[in-house]
C-alpha cells in the first residue's frame, strides 16, 4: 500500500524548529508581485477576485504540496506532509485594498504587516494576498510560503508554476481533487521504526562503497571532510552592528530595482561576476548607511554575511523543499574606494570556490539527517542567542521572460527573507525579465530608517558605476 505522507528532511524541519525557538521570528519567505490590474476587473470596475481564486486553484495540480498540511509522527514527533481534507482556496487567496490611489510607500507598509503574521500550521503553509488600489491601476500580490516548503530556487520555480508565459483569458478547467486518507498513528509509528532499523544498513552500505572507492566516493568524502574542517576552522563571532539585536515580531519591507544590463556593464568593465558586483554594492550601501545615517566611525569593522548557495541537481528541478548550502564571507565596509571593495570581494569569493566552503556546509546539513532533531534544537537555541554573521544576503535567479496572471502582466517582483535571532536585517535579490530587485527586510524597531538604506544602495551602485567608467542608460 503506497504511503500517504512525505517526511520532511531535517533541513526543512530546521525552519519549524527555529520558529518554535523564537515565536516572534516567522520563518516564511515572500515576494511582492505588481501586476497591471485592468485585465482582472469586472465590467463594473471591481476586481474579479473569484476568477483569480479559480485560476490559482486550477494551477495547484502542478504544486501538490499546496494542498498538504503538517502532521507529526507519534514517537519522535517528526513532521510529515499529509493531504488537507479541509482545503479551501478562499482561505489561502485573500483580498485586500489600499486607499485609492495607493502609493508604493503604503504598499510597502501593508506588505510588511502581512509578512509579519505567522502562517497557520493547521493548514497548508502558504497565502496569496491580492491587494488592489495601487496607483496607476495596478495591483499587488504578496505571496507567503513557509521556508520548510521552499528554498530560493524552488521558490522561483513556484512562481513560474503559478504564472504563465503567455496571457490566458480564463482559468483552465479545475480537475477534481480527492485527498488521500490521513495515515494512522500506527502507520506513522511503523514507518519510524522501519526507518530506524534501516539506518545501520544504509550506513554499512555507504562504508562498503567508501572502502571499495566505488565511483571515487573515498576521494569525494576526503574532499568533503577537508572542506568541513576549513569551514569550522574559520568560524568566529561577527562584531555586532546596530541591527544585530534580538528581533521583535514586526517587519519593515523596502525594495529598489536595478536593470541587469547596468550591472553587467560594470562587471564587463572591471571584472568579477554579477554576484561579486552585488556583494560589493551591498558593502558600499551598508558603509554609507552606517556612516551617514547612523553616524558610526568604521575602522577595522567588517560585515560578515551568510550567502545561501544552491546544491540542487538538475534532476531535482521542480521539487519543493530546501537544497541549499552556504558561504560566509566578510565584506569590506571599512574600505572607502568602490573598486578596491569589488577587488576584495572577488578575491574572497574566488577563495571560497577554491576551498569549497559550501561543500563543508552541505556536510553539516546532511549530518543532521543522522543526528535527528536534538542537534537542530540546540542549534536553534544558539541562533536565538547570536549568530556568527551579521546578515543574510541571498541572490536568486528568476524567470527571464515576462509572466502573466491570466491576462495581467507581471510588471515587478520583489523578494523578502525572514529574520531570526539577532539578525535584524536581511537582503534578498531576485532577477526577473532583465531587472534585479534588491528586497530588504528589517525589524520594525531596529531599523526605522530602512528607506535610507535603499537610497544608500542606489548611491553605492552609482558610485561603482562612476569608478568603473560606466555611463548609466537613465
Amino acid at each position: 500500500m503506497p504511503e500517504t505522507f512525505d517526511r520532511l528532511t531535517q533541513l526543512d524541519n530546521s525552519f519549524l524548529i527555529y520558529e518554535d525557538a523564537q515565536p516572534q521570528a516567522a520563518m516564511h519567505v515572500a515576494t511582492t508581485q505588481i501586476h497591471d490590474a485592468r485585465p482582472l476587473r469586472l465590467d463594473d470596475g471591481s476586481l474579479d477576485i473569484e476568477r483569480i481564486q479559480e485560476y490559482v486553484l486550477s494551477r495547484l495540480d502542478r504544486i501538490p504540496r499546496y494542498r498538504q498540511r503538517l502532521a507529526r509522527t507519534p514517537i519522535e514527533g517528526h513532521p510529515v506532509w499529509i493531504d488537507d481534507a479541509s482545503f479551501n482556496i478562499r482561505y489561502h487567496v485573500r483580498h485586500s485594498r489600499l486607499p485609492t490611489p495607493g502609493s508604493e510607500r503604503q504598499l510597502k507598509r501593508m506588505a510588511g504587516r502581512i509578512f509579519s503574521q505567522r502562517l497557520d500550521r493547521e493548514k497548508p503553509l502558504w497565502e496569496l494576498w491580492v491587494i488592489e488600489g495601487l496607483s496607476g491601476d495596478r495591483l499587488a500580490v504578496v505571496s507567503k510560503v513557509h521556508h520548510c516548503m521552499v528554498d530560493g530556487v524552488s521558490g522561483s520555480e513556484l512562481i513560474s508554476a503559478l504564472l504563465t508565459s503567455e496571457p490566458q483569458e480564463k482559468p483552465d478547467p479545475t480537475r477534481p481533487w480527492y485527498p488521500r486518507e490521513a495515515p494512522s498513528a500506527a502507520t506513522l509509528g511503523m514507518a519510524e521504526v522501519t526507518r530506524a532499523l534501516r539506518a545501520p544498513v544504509q550506513a554499512a552500505t555507504t562504508l562498503t562503497r567508501l572502502l571499495r572507492d566505488e565511483d571515487g566516493d573515498r576521494h569525494e568524502l576526503a574532499e568533503r571532510m577537508r572542506a568541513l574542517g576549513r569551514m569550522l576552522g574559520d568560524v568566529s563571532s561577527a562584531h555586532a552592528l546596530p541591527f544585530n539585536e534580538p528581533v521583535g515580531p514586526h517587519r519593515r519591507l523596502d525594495w529598489t530595482p536595478i536593470p541587469m544590463t547596468e550591472i553587467k556593464k560594470v562587471r564587463e568593465a572591471v571584472g568579477g561576476t554579477v554576484n561579486d558586483v552585488v556583494l560589493a554594492v551591498t558593502a558600499g550601501a551598508i558603509r554609507r548607511f552606517l556612516i551617514h545615517t547612523r553616524g558610526m566611525a568604521l575602522h577595522d569593522q567588517q560585515l560578515r554575511v551568510m550567502a545561501p548557495v544552491s546544491v540542487r541537481r538538475k534532476d531535482e528541478r521542480g521539487d519543493l523543499g530546501n537544497r541549499v548550502s552556504a558561504w560566509t564571507l566578510d565584506l569590506p565596509i571599512n574600505e572607502p574606494d568602490p573598486l578596491t571593495r569589488l577587488e576584495i570581494v572577488c578575491k574572497a569569493t574566488a577563495d571560497l570556490k577554491e576551498t569549497k566552503q559550501a561543500l563543508g556546509a552541505e556536510v553539516l546539513t546532511q549530518a543532521t539527517e543522522w543526528t535527528g532533531s536534538g542537534l537542530l534544537s540546540l542549534s536553534a537555541r544558539l541562533v536565538v542567542m547570536g549568530t556568527p554573521f551579521n546578515m543574510v544576503v541571498t541572490n536568486v535567479p528568476g524567470p527571464r521572460v515576462p509572466l502573466f496572471l491570466m491576462e495581467a502582466p507581471l510588471l515587478e517582483i520583489h523578494p523578502h527573507v525572514p529574520l531570526m535571532g539577532n539578525l535584524g536585517l536581511g537582503l534578498a535579490l531576485f532577477s526577473y525579465d532583465g531587472t534585479l530587485s534588491w528586497g530588504y527586510c528589517a525589524d520594525w524597531d531596529l531599523i526605522p530608517d530602512l528607506h535610507e538604506l535603499v537610497l544608500a544602495t542606489e548611491a553605492s551602485f552609482a558610485e561603482l558605476q562612476e569608478a568603473a567608467g560606466v555611463t548609466s542608460a537613465s
